[in-house]
């Protein structure tokens, strides 16, 4: 009798989260699902069909492709430096490096547009004192919107990687030390299988951090880059084709496409490494 009445007031615990859940995810889900289905008041395939075609094909395929690269650029030097940071004997160092880690990597936007125009734009102070406009350098392109995406990224990779690394127990490295290990044998064998969780949730962070981006390629690139958020913003507010506003939310729905397709290749391969850890 009171294991019921225990189940019982558990379930009403979980009704607000799963009304917050609802109103929050299911209702602009549906929203979308409706509005990416209607052409003109009829139900339709066109906005869908029309999203996977030219301009709109060629921005999510940008998109994919600056956000894999963030991702795994990303991934490895914020790996690096975390590994850095954690293995330091200087205290405020390491404290240094993850306070201003969590300062970057929620440093985004036209601020950081505007800083980096100010730094490395065609006028910018670094740019005009080395001369690097005079050796084709050039900010606003694939390249360099990548390199400002990287700059909150590598600090947001520490953050997610520093408490895994904390958790490799120096006894670990000394068992295979006294087994004839080598370096690369213990991070082959142990640090690397332990770490995969950590460092592929954090590459799936990256590139969804990456690939939602709009407000720093908006205020930077504009249109000279092609990005899906930057086409979903044009077909909003009818920039391209007046009418066509329900072509931004097909490819809202192709952004959650790719997101759950990332998630389907992360979830299989973090239940892998969490068997070697067994």
């Amino acid at each position: 009798m009171g294991d019921s009445r225990t189940g019982s007031k558990s379930g009403w615990a979980v009704l607000p989260l799963l009304v917050f859940v609802v109103i929050v995810f299911g209702v602009p889900m549906l929203v979308l699902l409706g509005g990416t289905f209607t052409r003109e008041g009829t139900p339709s395939a066109a906005n869908l069909t029309e999203s996977l075609q030219g301009a709109y094909l060629t921005s999510l395929i940008g998109s994919v492709e600056i956000s894999a690269l963030v991702a795994v650029l990303g991934g490895v030097l914020g790996t690096f430096l975390a590994q850095a940071v954690v293995t330091s004997r200087f205290r405020a160092l390491r404290e240094g490096v993850l306070t201003a880690s969590g300062v970057l990597a929620n440093f985004g936007g036209v601020p950081l547009a505007f800083a980096w125009i100010a730094t490395l734009g065609n006028s910018g102070v670094v740019t005009t004192t080395l001369g690097l406009g005079d050796h084709g350098w050039s900010l606003y392109n694939f390249w360099g919107l990548t390199l400002v995406y990287l700059y909150f990224s590598i600090p947001l990779m520490v953050l997610t990687v520093v408490p895994a690394l904390d958790g490799l127990r120096p006894q670990w490295r000394e068992a295979a030390q006294n087994n004839g290990a080598s370096t690369w044998q213990f991070w082959r064998y142990v640090g690397i299988p332990v770490l995969t969780p950590a460092l592929l949730g954090g590459v799936v962070l990256l590139f969804g951090g990456a690939f939602a981006a709009y407000a720093t390629a908006q205020a930077m690139v504009g249109s000279s880059v092609p990005l899906v958020t930057l086409k979903i913003a044009d077909a909003l507010t009818g920039n391209v084709l007046i009418g066509h506003e329900n072509v931004a939310l097909a490819l809202s729905l192709d952004m959650i496409a790719v997101a759950g397709l990332v998630m389907a290749v992360y979830l299989p391969l973090r239940r892998r490494s969490a068997r070697w850890l067994r």
